[in-house]
């Protein structure tokens, strides 16, 4: 219901309302968008994470800066969540970090490294064969309880959770957002720093075309303030090719697992004249071995490798801070978290127009890669829509980098609904880091196929 330029009575499902990472910054944006107010439903299959969000969430809106008026119950059944739902927002970690540690660290064993492991490579293929059927179910039940609900998935791998809500259910309202490309605008506000002495520059203020698809994103034309900012950033790469770039100098990139000095990037750049949108760590794997040869090959990129074993280390330390906030003994950090959905969510109830970056089905929008493979190109979103925006085509030399994960996303979106071995096998082997014998190949996948059966209902494995 809207008064005004307020919206009452919103509902909102949270499908992984146990998340202690994107459901926190959603509670500290909703309470301080003074435009919105209504109910967050939070399902989890983890009920008592979900519990505790919505005591952590109830409690938030106790303080007298939460201007957003919002109440939040944890709930039992996906079913119950998604009834009359207006917005349905998906955050969820398929399987435990034991698949995820088979993942990212089985494929070592034939000197496959992978920096993340959620994506592509052998990692993120296995990952997107358990997430699959997990999003076939979302889709079936979003068709059912909530038809005309717009869906905004923040899930990994990106594309074929978001190609999987589609192909299920045609009809829906969905998109995937990522911040990656915020942070590289972000490199080029610091660049107007460091080269022009310009500071102050908002992320938000340079205006880019956005290209490609999720983690593997290019921009070709940059701008602030009609400044075409590819000439600088040319010259920014050449000043800090070798060494890198990193703006806390202070601090070595190698003491966080997350950072880089944008090498990577740097290297990109040089080799196709256009700006690569991504972290490092995305970036290399969807490069084969060209950064990714050896632990010490990648020292030399300046990026990191990231454990599985600091994953864990850091879900101890947020389950102990949830339980502090649990207890009333901490409080949530009331700050805006630099994500968009709330804006998003307001830009689709008609209180204001925003262009953005999303992942939706290609219709057009991004000439030579298929249409309806989902892509990441920037979109009007405007009162219950979303109109993508004309991004162009990429050099051919990139086109067809990113044309192979396409086809590979494609080829494990259907193994994994066809719960066919064989066809994933097509997808594994065709992988730029699976770059070992073929015979190898198929026993790595097989063992990361058994250590994940579990997410695999219905699969017929050895």
């Amino acid at each position: 219901m809207k008064h005004d330029n307020r919206v009452e009575e919103l509902h909102i499902a949270y499908i992984g309302g146990g998340s202690r990472g994107w459901a926190w910054g959603l509670m500290g944006d909703l309470a301080l968008s003074a435009e919105l107010s209504g109910t967050v439903k939070l399902y989890d299959i983890d009920k008592e994470a979900a519990t505790r969000n919505e005591v952590i969430g109830n409690r938030l809106q106790e303080r007298p800066e939460a201007v957003g008026q919002w109440s939040y119950k944890a709930v039992d059944t996906m079913k119950e969540a998604l009834q009359g739902a207006d917005f349905v927002i998906i955050s969820i970690v398929p399987g435990t970090f034991g698949e995820m540690a088979s993942d990212v660290h089985t494929p070592e064993k034939y000197g496959i490294y992978q920096s993340v492991g959620d994506t592509v490579g052998p990692g993120g293929i296995v990952r997107a064969l358990r997430t699959i059927p997990i999003f076939a179910e979302i889709a079936e039940a979003v068709r059912a309880h909530c038809p005309d609900a717009w869906v905004i998935n923040y899930t990994n791998p990106m594309t074929v959770c978001t190609r999987t809500l589609y192909e299920v259910f045609p009809e829906i309202k969905a998109f995937g957002c990522c911040h990656e490309v915020f942070e590289v605008q972000k490199l080029l506000a610091d660049m107007l720093g460091d080269m022009k002495g310009m500071t102050g520059v908002r992320r938000e203020d340079i205006k880019t075309n956005v290209l490609g698809i999720n983690h593997f994103t290019w921009i070709d034309r940059a701008e602030y303030e009609g400044m075409d900012l590819l000439p600088l950033y040319k010259e920014f790469v050449d000043k800090y090719y070798e060494e890198g770039f990193s703006k806390q100098k202070k601090e070595h990139w190698m003491n966080k697992f997350f950072d880089s000095a944008h090498r990577v990037k740097f290297d990109l750049f040089r080799r196709y004249g256009i700006i690569a949108a991504a972290g490092d760590r995305h970036l290399a794997e969807f490069c084969g071995k060209a950064y990714l040869t050896s632990p010490e090959h990648i020292d030399s990129w300046n990026f990191a490798l990231t454990p599985v074993s600091w994953r864990m280390e850091n879900r101890t330390r947020l389950l102990e801070q949830s339980e502090r906030m649990f207890r009333g003994e901490e409080e949530l950090s009331l700050k805006n978290s630099g994500e968009e959905g709330v804006r998003q969510i307001k830009a689709l109830l008609g209180l204001g127009d925003m262009v953005t970056n999303v992942n939706i089905p290609n219709i057009g929008q991004m000439g030579g890669l298929p249409l309806h493979s989902v892509v990441e190109t920037n979109a009007v979103l405007s009162q219950n829509r979303i109109a993508p925006v004309t991004a162009g085509r990429l050099p051919l030399e990139v086109e067809s980098l990113v044309l192979r994960h396409v086809a590979n996303q494609e080829t494990t979106l259907q193994a994994g609904l066809r719960k066919d071995a064989d066809v994933a096998f097509r997808a594994f082997a065709a992988d730029p880091l699976v770059a070992i014998d073929v015979q190898d190949a198929r026993s790595l996948m097989d063992e990361m196929l058994q250590n994940t059966k579990a997410y695999l209902p219905g699969w017929k494995l050895d």
